[in-house]
């Protein structure tokens, strides 16, 4: 087992387990410590020594998958809490049942249907095409793909395919488009929609696609862990396309496959190199490790960067792990990213000031709220860490600090014209969700009182009162995990001054990949160099079980 900082929390859990063994049991609390532990780590299970396991199972309180105990050991020697025990065999057991579902589907009007959307299947594979028609044919698909590889114009796609096979059958088709944050179904929608209506191919479309959370789809329940919509009351819909799928964790994703009805289909999307989610597991990644290629496609050509792209060579490199590659092309002078020695954390301030002048300056200049959003989202500052000399929090008062120099913010109470705010929870009746990022601006309809200006999935401008606002904080610099599900036009990232275990070659990619323009690094070689070392390594069992499953074992 590995050895973790022991935290009240677990200290409590494992002193709950000797008192229900009824005994002292030196590797029974070290194991609960452990594996509580390392849940909040991300993990699923953690792995012990098989001496351990003997004296584990002769406890009152470890038992065998399938019985009903705290803590579960499976016979590969991993110790899960029971409850991601049960989370990961129901989810293997789900896509289990799907992958041996072939869709129902009109095939030759689906084979028309792809020659006009994408032309004639010839001998080199379109990605997006195959991607499609396995959405298609398929009860059960997974789509990857980095930025810029058509997951967009994919989903249009496969919208206007189901739209026909239910047209051909006089029936409407029922679908939900879906994301893990408010903020990724926003833009999702926006996508898509864009995609729509600007794609003559798409013309005669008639749908016109909603996008929403998981939370809100599946139907949340105030104080409880569970969803309206469950195995017992699924969803009644036809198809379910999730976006950003690498940032659902492993009990949404049960909890998702179990409310979605083996009779439709369920279409997962996202980019299997990005951070894993921020809660327990890693599920895209062990999906597409684990998964038959009859129903996962990567689409592989990049149509956002060219070959030449900085952004698109760096992203390259630091997945193939290739540090002196990743150094090199930022030595390269490419025109879409930039490099430069990390500053000392006494000179950060003055080193910023032209980056946050030149990025914020026209958000705060202006009182049209949807002006001075869509200047928002054209520059953020990333970070690996919250705290410190170059974490979120020191560096968001550092930007206030620039701006309220330069006379464009008076930033002398929490409500401050031209405050840039990211909700940090989901608040249902007010319909903002975590990840959603909005500006204080004044409201000309209430004698000029400030109000939080939002831009809803449909685009359309939502005012609130500060004091009704969720949970928030100020939004100038964001680290890359909340970042994810959002795109910038421009990324300065700045990463810490040492190692951390943060800072992993999933992170970079992830910060690098938010950038449509432009991408800036400040950083330091051996910082970098040990990021890109350094891979999210998750525990669990999803992999195994769901090559099982493929295997039909």
């Amino acid at each position: 087992m590995n050895e973790l900082p022991t935290a009240p929390l677990d200290a409590h859990f494992a002193a709950l387990l000797l008192r229900l063994h009824g005994a002292p049991h030196p590797v029974l609390e070290r194991a609960a410590q452990a594996v509580s532990a390392a849940r909040a780590e991300g993990h699923i299970c953690v792995p012990v020594s098989a001496a351990d396991a003997g004296a584990l199972r002769a406890t009152r309180v470890v038992g065998a998958p399938g019985e009903f105990r705290p803590l579960i050991l499976d016979a590969h020697d991993r110790l899960y809490l029971h409850r991601y025990w049960a989370y990961e065999a129901e989810l293997a057991a789900a896509i289990r049942a799907r992958l041996g579902v072939a869709a129902e589907c009109d095939a030759p009007l689906l084979e028309r249907g792809l020659t006009r959307l994408f032309g004639k299947a010839g001998d080199l594979a379109n990605w997006q095409r195959v991607a499609a028609e396995t959405a298609l044919r398929q009860s059960f698909c997974v789509i990857t793909g980095g930025p810029g590889t058509g997951k967009t114009w994919t989903v249009a796609a496969v919208l206007a395919l189901l739209e026909e096979q239910w047209a051909a059958r006089g029936m409407r088709l029922r679908v939900a488009l879906a994301a893990p944050t408010g903020k990724a179904a926003a833009r999702m929608k926006e996508s898509v929609q864009r995609t729509i209506e600007t794609d003559p191919k798409f013309a005669g479309l008639t749908l016109a696609p909603e996008a929403t959370t998981l939370h809100r789809l599946l139907g949340t329940i105030p104080d409880s862990p569970y969803f309206r919509h469950d195995a017992t009351r699924p969803l009644a819909l036809d198809a379910v396309l999730v976006d950003e799928a690498s940032m659902v964790d492993l009990a949404l994703m049960a909890k998702l496959l179990a409310a979605t009805p083996l009779t439709a289909r369920l279409v997962l999307l996202g980019d299997r190199d990005q951070l894993a989610a921020v809660e327990a597991g890693n599920v895209l990644a062990d999906l597409c490790h684990a998964t038959q290629s009859a129903h996962l496609v990567a689409l592989r050509e990049n149509r956002r960067f060219g070959a030449e792209s900085g952004i698109h060579r760096l992203s390259e490199r630091v997945n193939a792990g290739d540090a002196d590659g990743a150094l090199a092309v930022l030595g390269t002078g490419a025109s879409d990213l930039t490099s430069r020695p990390l500053p000392a954390a006494a000179a950060l301030g003055d080193t910023l000031r032209a980056s946050v002048l030149a990025g914020y300056r026209a958000c705060c200049e202006t009182d049209d709220p949807r002006t001075a959003l869509e200047h928002l989202a054209a520059f953020r500052i990333l970070c690996a860490l919250r705290r410190g000399p170059f974490g979120v929090e020191h560096l968001n008062r550092l930007a206030e600090r620039v701006l309220a120099d330069a006379g464009l913010i008076e930033p002398h109470a929490t409500a401050y014209r031209g405050r840039p705010v990211l909700i940090t929870t989901n608040d249902y009746p007010l319909h903002l969700f975590n990840g959603d990022v909005g500006m204080l601006l004044p409201d000309p309809e209430s004698d000029g009182a400030l109000r939080a200006w939002f831009l809803d999935a449909a685009g359309a401008l939502r005012r609130i009162l500060p004091a009704r606002l969720p949970a928030h904080e100020t939004v100038f610099a964001m680290t890359v995990h909340k970042a994810q599900g959002s795109e910038f036009g421009r990324v300065l990232f700045i990463l810490p001054d040492r190692d951390t275990p943060v800072a992993t070659r999933e992170l970079l990619y992830t910060a690098i990949t938010r950038a449509r323009h432009s991408v800036e690094l400040w950083h330091r070689p051996e910082v970098l160099r040990a990021a890109i070392a350094r891979r999210t390594e998750r525990s669990s069992g999803l992999r195994e079980a769901l090559a099982q499953a493929s295997s039909g074992d």
